[in-house]
C-alpha cells in the first residue's frame, strides 16, 4: 500500500526510528523553584498553612523528586513560607537523597513507629492548623494523620490541596510544553511504523509488543500505555479481554503514548485495513468533524465544558447520542496531560474553568457503534494568548492517516 498502512517489515519499521531525546532536558532548578513559590503565593489567598505531598506526580512536580507511592508512606510537607520537609523511613533517606532536584531535610520514621506522627509533630511545631492534602493520597494516609492529630490533641484541618496543585499545574511552563511536543512527535513517528507493519494475520499482542520496541528506539523506555484494537473491537474506547487478528476490512484502533522526563504524550489514529466501506468513511469523518468543532471551540476565557458541549452538539446533528447514548460518544470530549496522562481540567459538561494560557488536553470525541467498530481520533492541543494550538495534526483521511498523499 502507498498509503502508510502496511508494506513493511518489522525489522525494517524500526530501522527507519532514531532517538528523539537529544536536546531535551528536565526542567531546571529554577523552574522548581519557581514552582514552590507559586505554591506559597496559592496557599497564602486560600488560607492553607501547608500542603502535603505525596510520593508521586505531585511531589515530583513541585520538588524534581521522583518516587512511587506504596504501602509505606513517603512524600513532602511545604509551607505557605516556602518551607520543604521530606518523609521518608529512615532506611530510605539515602536513596532518597540520591533523587532530589530540590534539597532539602528529611524527616523520618522507623519501621515500628507511626509516619502519621511525624506529619502531625511538624505541624505542631511549625503552627499549621490547616494542612491541604495531595488529592491523590491514599485514604489509608489520610485516616491516619487524622487520628493522630485527635491523640495529639491537635486541632489539624485536612483540606483539598486541588486549589494550589491543581492551581500550579492546569497551566504548563514553556519547558513543559516542549517537552510534551517531544514526547508527542516521538508517539507519532511510532504510529507511522506501527501502520507500516499491518498485514492480514497480524495479531493486536504483536502490534502492541512492536509499539514497545518502537517507543525505545525513538528514545523512550517502552510504551506507558498501549491499546490497540481490530474490528468489532475498536467500538470499546478501552477494548476488549480477548486479541484480535487483523483481517481485510478491519478498523484499527491504535491509542498509545510515552514518557519524556515524565511529560505523557497520547495520540490515537483510527483507520481501515484494506478498502473502508461507506458507513466506516462517513464515521471517520463524522469523528474528524466532530473534533474539529471543539477545537474550533476553546478560545481563552470559555468554559472547559463548552469544547465537549460543542463536539456533542455536531454528532447530535448527525444523528449520534444524544448525550452519552451509542451509536454516538459515551465519554468526555477530553482530558488535561501532563504529569498525569489524565489530569485537571476536563473537557467535559459541568467542568466550568475558563481556558487560559498553558492549558493542555486531549480531544477525543469518540464515536462507538457497539457491535460493528468505533472510531477514536486523539490529538492533544495547547491553549495560547490567541486560541487553541494542535500539539500534533490531526489524521489527514481514512485511507491515508498519516498524509503521505497529501498534496
Amino acid at each position: 500500500m502507498n498509503n502508510g498502512i502496511g508494506g513493511s517489515s518489522i525489522k525494517d519499521a524500526l530501522s527507519t526510528l532514531s532517538n528523539m531525546t537529544t536536546g531535551f532536558d528536565a526542567p531546571s532548578q529554577d523552574e522548581y523553584i519557581q514552582r514552590i513559590n507559586r505554591a506559597s503565593e496559592l496557599m497564602k489567598i486560600n488560607d492553607i498553612d501547608a500542603i502535603y505531598l505525596n510520593a508521586g506526580t505531585n511531589m515530583t512536580y513541585f520538588t524534581g523528586t521522583p518516587w512511587y507511592a506504596s504501602e509505606r508512606l513517603v512524600g513532602a510537607l511545604l509551607t505557605k513560607e516556602g518551607k520543604l520537609t521530606y518523609i521518608a523511613p529512615w532506611f530510605e533517606e539515602s536513596t532518597l537523597s540520591e533523587f532530589m532536584t530540590i534539597k532539602a531535610p528529611v524527616a523520618t520514621w522507623h519501621e515500628h513507629e507511626s509516619p502519621y506522627n511525624v506529619v502531625v509533630k511538624f505541624a505542631m511545631s511549625n503552627g499549621i492548623n490547616r494542612l491541604a492534602i495531595d488529592e491523590s493520597t491514599a485514604f489509608f494516609i489520610v485516616d491516619g494523620i487524622k487520628e493522630n492529630a485527635l491523640n495529639n490533641k491537635h486541632s489539624l484541618a485536612l483540606i483539598n490541596s486541588k486549589s494550589v496543585t491543581a492551581g500550579c499545574r492546569m497551566q504548563k511552563s514553556d519547558t513543559e510544553l516542549r517537552l510534551m511536543q517531544q514526547a508527542k512527535d516521538m508517539t507519532m513517528e511510532v504510529h507511522k511504523a506501527a501502520a507500516s507493519i499491518l498485514v492480514p494475520g497480524i495479531t493486536t499482542t504483536q502490534v502492541t509488543e512492536f509499539i514497545n520496541q518502537a517507543h525505545q528506539a525513538v528514545g523512550a523506555k517502552g510504551s506507558s500505555f498501549c491499546i490497540v484494537l481490530f474490528g468489532e473491537a475498536t467500538a470499546y474506547p478501552h477494548g476488549v479481554k480477548e486479541p484480535q487478528t487483523l483481517k481485510e476490512g478491519d478498523m484499527v484502533l491504535i491509542d498509545t503514548g510515552c514518557l519524556l522526563h515524565g511529560y505523557n504524550s497520547d495520540i490515537t489514529r483510527s483507520y481501515v485495513f484494506g478498502e473502508a466501506s461507506e458507513k466506516q468513511r462517513a464515521a471517520w469523518q463524522h469523528e474528524k468533524d466532530a473534533q474539529l468543532a471543539g477545537f474550533n471551540a476553546a478560545q481563552i476565557g470559555v468554559a472547559c465544558e463548552q469544547v465537549d458541549i460543542a463536539a456533542r452538539n455536531y454528532l447530535t446533528e448527525q444523528g449520534y447520542g444524544p448525550d452519552y447514548n451509542v451509536p454516538g460518544l459515551p465519554h468526555r470530549t477530553g482530558h488535561g496531560c501532563g504529569l498525569d496522562i489524565h489530569e485537571w481540567p476536563y473537557l467535559v459538561r459541568g467542568d466550568k474553568t475558563l481556558l487560559a494560557p498553558g492549558m493542555c488536553f486531549s480531544n477525543e470525541p469518540m464515536i462507538c457503534i457497539y457491535g460493528e467498530f468505533g472510531v477514536r481520533l486523539e490529538d492533544h492541543f495547547y491553549m495560547t494568548e490567541s486560541g487553541p494550538k494542535w500539539f500534533t495534526e490531526p489524521a489527514y483521511a481514512i485511507d491515508d492517516p498519516f498524509g503521505a498523499n497529501a498534496i
